[in-house]
C-alpha cells in the first residue's frame, strides 16, 4: 500500500514541474517562481524566483509548509481520450514521463509530437493541435 501511495505522490508532483509555483515555508516567506525539481521530502528547486532578485534556489524540504500551482496542469487524459477515438486500442498515457504513446511510436508531450514521423504522427499532430486551439479559448 505504502508504494502505491508514494508512486501517486511522485504522478501528482510530476504535474507541477516546469509550472509556475507558490512555496510558503514554515516562516511565513512566500517564494514564486518555476518549479525545476522536487524529491519525496518535498525539497524544491525553483527557477525565475519572482520578485527578490533571485534567479534559482533551493529550499529544504523540512521548511516548505505549502506548494501551490499557479497554473492549470496539461490534462492529458482528455488528449488520449480524443487520440483514442481516431486510434482505438493504441493510445496509452505515460503519466512517469508526461507524455501520450500512440502506436508504441508516436510521442506526445504538452509541447506537441516530440517523436514519430509519416501519416500517422501528421494525424496526431493536427488532433493535438485542434486540441490545443479549444483548451486554450476556455
Amino acid at each position: 500500500m505504502a508504494a502505491v501511495v508514494t508512486r501517486k505522490f511522485g504522478e501528482e508532483t510530476l504535474q507541477f514541474l516546469g509550472k509556475k509555483v507558490s512555496v510558503e515555508t514554515s516562516d511565513q516567506k512566500v517564494y514564486n517562481g518555476t518549479l525545476a525539481g522536487i524529491d519525496e521530502k518535498l525539497d524544491v528547486v525553483l527557477d525565475n524566483v519572482e520578485g527578490r532578485g533571485i534567479l534559482k534556489v533551493i529550499i529544504n524540504g523540512a521548511f516548505v509548509k505549502e506548494v501551490r500551482l499557479m497554473e492549470k496542469p496539461f490534462d492529458f487524459k482528455a488528449l488520449a481520450e480524443r487520440l483514442s477515438r481516431v486510434f482505438p486500442g493504441l493510445v496509452k498515457i505515460r503519466e512517469d514521463v508526461g507524455a501520450i504513446i500512440v502506436m508504441d511510436k508516436i510521442k506526445v508531450t504538452q509541447s506537441g509530437v516530440e517523436e514519430g514521423s509519416g501519416l500517422a504522427a501528421d494525424r496526431v499532430r493536427s488532433i493535438y493541435d485542434e486540441f490545443m486551439r479549444e483548451t486554450t479559448k476556455r
